[in-house]
């Protein structure tokens, strides 16, 4: 096997190291062998093609990776909200919710329960929340924020309209909404980016939900605000306790808020591990040329960053092998570009899918 490349500089963007999440326990959420597939006229997109991860309670996942490389296909299938022509059709995502006061323990697989059935309308919103990428298209414009977040409170919660109301604006406050009961009754397009961002936090936080799902929530705003919503999510999480899957395509963003990551290609997983592996040792080609691509403090001033070679595919034209290999500068001819590397994690190491580290070839199931 070919040693591991020298990891490259990651400048500002690295981790704190005083930040250790150590996984124990059974995960809160697991997925397995997950593939989400869009069948069209002029053949079948593979959005998500065998997606493997776990979330522990009250850890940050970061999901990293171009745009169009499943990221948010991944996440809005386990909320089950992939439109049609999408559809899960292979693997497992289950989620597990321990006993408390107010409810039973649970253990159900997502991926097989009906789209719009009650079960899953339960555990969405209630148990699984969505912060989206852009608020402005998440409350509709006709009704103020606060009636908005009122209703889904009622709808996860067997509280009165006066309790739901009292619950939305502390809420409210507890995100930093100022003078939150005025703002209960502005609408969406009255408030500022950083504003309406914040009223989303609020409503996704509003029944109290085991896991947030930030997709991209930083990318619509300045960079003021950005690292304002990046401090409160951080306050946030360590307040609930709540574990946090966090999308986006910002390495930057990852350093600062998540304790595992996930690196994902064409609907695949790459390389996965704790932040400060990911950042200090990564394994994957793919993984070193997102890093290498990101400014470094440390960089001479007036110099080209470098930039990961080629471009994604079409997603109807996937290479053969390793999705990644047309673009690698360590491809291996007759290997990479005949067989797809599995996602193998040797003893010591964390899982990557790399034949530069292993011999293993993901199984043929057709």
């Amino acid at each position: 096997m070919q040693q591991t490349p020298t990891a490259p500089d990651a400048g500002a963007t690295a981790p704190d190291p005083a930040r250790r999440f150590e996984r124990v326990g059974e995960p809160i959420l697991s997925i397995r062998g997950l593939k989400t597939h869009f069948t069209m006229d002029e053949g079948v997109v593979r959005a998500v093609d065998g997606v493997s991860f776990d979330l522990h309670a009250g850890e940050v996942v970061g999901v990293v990776g171009e745009s169009g490389c499943g990221k948010s296909i991944t996440m809005k299938s386990v909320l089950r909200l992939v439109q049609k022509p999408g559809r899960i059709v292979a693997g497992e995502i289950i989620y597990r919710r321990p006993a408390s006061g107010k409810h039973k323990a649970l253990e159900v697989d997502l991926a097989k329960l009906p789209e719009a059935g009650r079960r899953i309308r339960q555990i969405r919103g209630g148990d699984i929340a969505l912060i989206p990428q852009e608020p402005m298209a998440s409350f509709s414009p006709l009704h103020s924020i606060g009636s908005q977040i009122v209703e889904a409170i009622l709808l996860h919660q067997d509280v009165s309209k006066r309790e739901a109301k009292e619950i939305a604006i502390e809420k409210l406050r507890e995100v930093g909404m100022p003078s939150p009961e005025q703002r209960f009754d502005a609408y969406s397009w009255q408030l500022s980016g950083g504003l309406r961002q914040r009223a989303i936090i609020a409503m996704a936080l509003s029944c109290n939900p085991a896991i947030l799902v930030a997709d991209e929530p930083t990318t619509a705003i300045d960079v003021t605000t950005q690292a304002q919503v990046l401090e409160l999510l951080k306050q946030l999480q360590r307040e609930h306790g709540s574990s946090i899957v966090f999308i986006t395509h910002d390495l930057g963003v990852i350093a600062q808020l998540a304790d595992h990551v996930v690196v994902m290609y064409l609907g695949r997983v790459m390389e996965q591990g704790p932040v400060h592996d990911i950042f200090h040792r990564p394994r994957h080609p793919y993984t070193r040329a997102l890093l290498q691509s990101v400014p470094s403090l440390h960089a001479e001033p007036r110099i080209q960053l470098p930039t990961v070679a080629g471009s994604i595919p079409h997603p109807l034209q996937r290479p053969t092998g390793c999705p990644f290999h047309p673009r690698c500068p360590d491809a291996m001819p007759g290997r990479c570009d005949v067989a797809m590397p599995a996602l193998y994690a040797a003893p010591g190491g964390s899982p990557v899918a790399c034949f530069l580290h292993h011999d293993h070839e993901e199984a043929d199931d057709g």
